[in-house]
C-alpha cells in the first residue's frame, strides 16, 4: 500500500472520514495516537492495584464485590488500549512488564496510595469522573475509528464507576461520624484531580492531539467540564472544596494557591507556602509518588517470577 502523505491525511480528516488503522495514517499521526493510547492504557491499568488495595477496607462483602467489578472493568479498558497499541506495532509486553515504574504515564494521583474505603469511593467520584470526561471526549470526537467504536462500552462503564462513587459519598456525607473522614479525603484528592488534565493550554507541548482530531477539547476545557460536575456534587453534600463559579468570567476558578506543593506522605497540600510553577509540578510528576513502585510491582511481579524460572 502506498504510504499516506500528510496532505492526503489532512484531506481525509477534513472530509470527516475516520482513520481505520495505521495503514491509513502518517507516522506523525500514529506517533500522536500511540502517545495518547499509552497514557490511557497506563491509567486504566494502574487503577486496578490502586483500587484493590483500598477495597480491602470495604464495609461489607457486597461492597467489596462492587469494587472488584470496577477493577475488572478497568483491566478491560486497559486491555483495549494496549491491544490497539499492539496493532500500531508497539511491543506491549515490554511496555507493561519491562518498563521502569517511573516511566509509566498515568496521572500522579494514582501514585498516592488509597488506603480506606472512603478514599476509594472519592477516587471513583473524582478520578473516574476525570476518566469519563477524557474518554467521553475521545469517544465523541476522535478521528481514529477503532478506538471510537471500542469506547462505546468504556464510556458506559466509566459512568457507572463515578455514579458508584457519588452514591457512597452521599451515604458517608449523611452521617457525622463518617463525613469528617470524607472531607479529609476530598481535601487532598480534589486538587490532584484538577491536576489530572495536565498542563494549562498555554504551556501544553503536544498540540497534535487536537490538530489530528484525536480528541475534541483542550486540557483547560476538559478541566472545566470536570469542575462543572465535581464542584456541585461537593456543594450538595456540604463538603468544602477550593473552587467556585465566576459568573462574570463564565468559568470555574480555583480559590486557593494553585498549582501548589503537595506532601504525599502526609496527604496534605502546603497551601500556606503559596503557589508554585508548573515546572515544579512537572518535577513532582517525574519523581512519581510513594505508591508508584508498589503498584507497578504488583502488575509486573508474575512476569518477573516467570522469567526467573525460565532463566
Amino acid at each position: 500500500m502506498t504510504p499516506v502523505t500528510e496532505e492526503a491525511l489532512r484531506a481525509r480528516l477534513e472530509r470527516g472520514e475516520l482513520v481505520e488503522g495505521p495503514a491509513y495514517a502518517t507516522p506523525a499521526y500514529v506517533e500522536a495516537l500511540a502517545r495518547t493510547l499509552i497514557v490511557s492504557a497506563d491509567t486504566e491499568l494502574v487503577s486496578a492495584p490502586a483500587y484493590l488495595r483500598a477495597a480491602r477496607d470495604a464495609p461489607s462483602i457486597n461492597s467489596y464485590i462492587s469494587a472488584v467489578g470496577i477493577i475488572q472493568d478497568e483491566l478491560g479498558h486497559a486491555h483495549i488500549a494496549y491491544r490497539m497499541l499492539r496493532d500500531l506495532g508497539v511491543d506491549v509486553d515490554a511496555l507493561v512488564y519491562e518498563r521502569d515504574p517511573a516511566q509509566f504515564k498515568h496521572p500522579y494521583a494514582f501514585d498516592v496510595p488509597l488506603e480506606t474505603w472512603t478514599e476509594l469511593v472519592v477516587a471513583n467520584a473524582f478520578y473516574d469522573r476525570a476518566g469519563f470526561v477524557l474518554l467521553g471526549d475521545i469517544y465523541r470526537h476522535t478521528t481514529y475509528g477503532p478506538w471510537k467504536r471500542a469506547l462505546a462500552k468504556v464510556d458506559r462503564e466509566e459512568n457507572f464507576h463515578l455514579r458508584h462513587g457519588e452514591k457512597w459519598m452521599r451515604t458517608l456525607a449523611a452521617a457525622p461520624q463518617t463525613k469528617a473522614a470524607l472531607q479529609r479525603a476530598v481535601d487532598w484528592m480534589f486538587l490532584l484531580t484538577v491536576e489530572w488534565f495536565g498542563l494549562p493550554d498555554d504551556l501544553k507541548r503536544h498540540k497534535d492531539q487536537i490538530g489530528y482530531g484525536l480528541k475534541g477539547y483542550t486540557n483547560d476545557q476538559l478541566r472545566q467540564q470536570w469542575l462543572s460536575t465535581a464542584v456541585p456534587l461537593c456543594q450538595e453534600l456540604g463538603l468544602d472544596v477550593p473552587a467556585r463559579y465566576d459568573a462574570a468570567a463564565g468559568r470555574w476558578v480555583i480559590t486557593c494557591p494553585f498549582p501548589a506543593r503537595f506532601d504525599a506522605a502526609a496527604k496534605r497540600w502546603l497551601l500556606e507556602e503559596g503557589p508554585i510553577t508548573w515546572d515544579e509540578v512537572l518535577a513532582r510528576w517525574r519523581q512519581r509518588g510513594p505508591a508508584n513502585r508498589e503498584l507497578i510491582g504488583e502488575i509486573q511481579r508474575g512476569y518477573r517470577q516467570l522469567r526467573r524460572l525460565e532463566g
